[in-house]
């Protein structure tokens, strides 16, 4: 790897982060809340600061191509890498100066940056800055900050390619152009699109402004961080909880597909993708079997009981996180029903969590292929996904990364669940936090818990976790092979 690259990166990466850290300040002003000026414009201008003095390393000690036109697969991921940590710092100091310790700042940061939305707030006496910030980190994390560095940035739109495939979550490379940064002009001008239409909607039926922007911003990029105590429950609309589940089941959905259906007015074109088919199919029948449940074990059965298992499920399948109900007093059953569709997660190429779909039918069809094959051994069954072959070298990714999710997931429980003494913790926490969902079971860390009281180390193996689930393994695995670790000018 070549340090000028990486230092010529990393600056760009510090002022940018600086840059977007001053606008809270801008929220202080509006709402009166000067005290809350110095944490972001302080924080901001420290990390320009920093990227300032990276350029000059770059200028005067390595070299002066800044133009980075032939950077490696190593130095893409490396990129990626170091600018999520260096986002998850940044995001976490304005909250130090809000009396948080400092291992509580940096799980609230990278809880928000990751769009995990697990918290350690015990109470919502808080300046409306802070609760945009937390929010703001989500948005700009669930779409990807080097997404939005190729696409305004010329500087990472020559390199894009390495770094975008890095960040993009899910096993293929879905491009909707050739150009790599019209590809992310192109999904960002989605996002924006639809996190401001979810904001009109959510103003009309008479949510406030503030709080309409805060949950848009965590609704689509399935973060799930409210200003409300209460998440979307504490509304007390069944409009708006409605329109948090379209917002949230699109941004389940691979954006990618969504901006073609949109563009080319191919409507069909959905229902033709296997992968939507089995998220909706996931979604309706976990649904209709939680429903089933209720109506056996209660007399009652209303649209707002269906309502409230709707949102749960999709909340939860999409990693969002958001509450309008506790499903910790749901039964057994219908709690371990959601765990499966918890670990099967979102689409590729959306902004949720956990295995992914594609990921989940392609071992499915592994599973398969290889019954038939044990079966009959002189048969040749190819694995296809939506009528193309899926090669055998994005098969043995695809294997690879579940079985590297569920060693993290092992160790991360059990390691846990001894720190706490509590398997419940380690287990639900661990799968909670892995596939970036937020709220875990249990009544510590369910809808309407938090994660305050947890040990400081469980905090920590938490934010690894998080950090892992959302960039999906990759650059982790990379950092375990020596070769990785050459530097040179």
């Amino acid at each position: 790897m070549r340090l000028s690259y990486l230092f010529n990166a990393v600056s760009f990466v510090f002022i940018c982060i600086g840059l977007v850290t001053l606008l809270p300040a801008i929220v202080a002003l509006i709402y009166g809340e000067t005290n809350c000026i110095l944490p972001f414009v302080a924080t901001g201008l420290g990390a320009m600061f920093l990227g300032g003095f990276f350029k000059l390393i770059v200028n005067h000690f390595l070299t002066k191509d800044k133009k980075m036109t032939d950077i490696k697969k190593a130095e893409g991921l490396a990129t990626v890498l170091l600018s999520w940590l260096i986002f998850a710092v940044i995001a976490s100091i304005p909250y130090l100066f809000f009396n948080f310790g400092i291992i509580d700042s940096f799980f609230e940061g990278i809880s928000g940056i990751t769009t995990t939305g697990a918290t350690i707030l015990t109470h919502y006496n808080y300046p409306h800055t802070l609760f945009f910030w937390r929010s703001f980190t989500q948005w700009l994390g669930g779409m990807g900050i080097i997404l939005l560095f190729i696409a305004i940035l010329p500087q990472f739109a020559i390199a894009g390619r390495q770094m975008f495939f890095a960040e993009a979550p899910g096993p293929t490379e879905d491009k909707l152009t050739p150009r790599i940064k019209n590809t992310a002009i192109a999904l960002w001008g989605l996002y924006i699109v639809l996190t401001l239409i979810e904001i009109g909607l959510l103003v009309y039926f008479k949510m406030p402004l503030f709080d309409a922007i805060c949950n848009a911003f965590s609704t689509i990029s399935s973060g799930g961080m409210s200003p409300n105590e209460f998440s979307i429950a504490g509304y007390h609309s069944l409009p708006i909880t409605w329109i948090v589940i379209v917002f949230m089941f699109l941004s389940g959905c691979n954006l990618a597909l969504v901006y073609r259906v949109i563009t080319q007015f191919k409507w069909r074109m959905i229902f033709h993708n296997e992968e939507f088919r089995t998220y909706v199919g996931i979604i309706l029948i976990v649904s209709a079997l939680i429903a089933l449940f209720f109506w056996n074990t209660s007399n009652e059965f209303s649209f707002i009981n269906l309502t409230n298992i709707v949102f749960t499920v999709v909340s939860l399948m999409t990693s969002t996180g958001f509450a309008c109900s506790d499903y910790t007093y749901w039964a057994i059953s219908a709690q371990i029903i959601l765990l499966i569709a918890i670990l099967v997660g979102s689409s590729a190429g959306s902004t949720g969590g956990g295995i992914k779909i594609m990921r989940a039918l392609i071992v499915f069809k592994y599973l398969k292929r290889e019954v038939i094959k044990f079966l009959h051994p002189n048969a040749v069954v190819t694995i296809k996904l939506d009528r193309a072959t899926v090669a055998p070298e994005i098969i043995a990714q695809i294997i690879g990364f579940v079985i590297f999710y569920v060693t993290i997931l092992v160790i991360s429980s059990i390691t846990v669940s001894f720190i706490e003494n509590n398997a419940v913790i380690g287990f639900t926490g661990s799968f909670s936090t892995l596939s970036i969902i937020g709220p875990a079971f249990g009544s510590t860390l369910g809808p309407m818990g938090n994660f305050e009281n947890l040990h400081d180390l469980t905090k920590i193996i938490f934010m690894f976790n998080m950090l892992i689930g959302r960039l999906e393994l990759v650059p982790f695995l990379i950092l375990l092979n020596k070769d990785y670790w050459v530097f040179k000018k």
